[in-house]
Formats: structure tokens, C-alpha cells, sequence
């Protein structure tokens, strides 16, 4: 009878390959390489900034700028880009 923890089989050859290659780099089991390679991608995807924390900093640079009291209209957009 198979226990919970031995249910996960691995049928791509590409990921066995990968695998065994890790595991023969890091000198351990085939089954420690993925646990490994399982555990670092979570801490990675846990350890993304979302976009809106990503922004935060530009956002407050931006807000940190004083106005300039000009009226951003379409002359104003067309006397940056020299058009007429």
C-alpha cells in the first residue's frame, strides 16, 4: 500500500533529467533536488513585490515634485514635442 508521501511520480523525461542533474550537482537524492527546487521557487514567488509596491517608490518621487503652476493643455503638449 503506497503512503501519502510517496504519491507524486514524475512521467516527463525532461523534468527526471533536471532532477537528476541538480541532484548530481548538489551531491543528494533526486527527491531532495525537487524539494529543494519546490521550496526555493515558493520563497521566490512569496518574495515578489507586487507592482503596486513596485511603483510606491516612483510614485512618491513623483508626488515629491513641486508643481509648476503651468496648465498642461494641448499647446503646452505641443510646445514639448515642437509641434505647431
Amino acid at each position: 500500500m503506497k503512503t501519502a508521501a510517496s504519491m507524486l511520480q514524475i512521467r516527463n523525461r525532461r523534468v527526471v533529467e533536471l532532477a537528476a542533474k541538480l541532484a548530481a550537482t548538489r551531491r543528494s537524492t533526486k527527491t531532495e533536488a525537487v524539494l529543494r527546487a519546490l521550496e526555493n521557487e515558493l520563497a521566490r514567488i512569496e518574495g515578489e513585490k507586487s507592482l503596486t509596491e513596485r511603483l510606491k517608490p516612483i510614485q512618491e518621487r513623483v508626488a515629491r515634485r513641486p508643481t509648476t503652476g503651468r496648465e498642461a493643455d494641448k499647446r503646452f503638449y505641443d510646445d514639448l514635442s515642437g509641434e505647431p
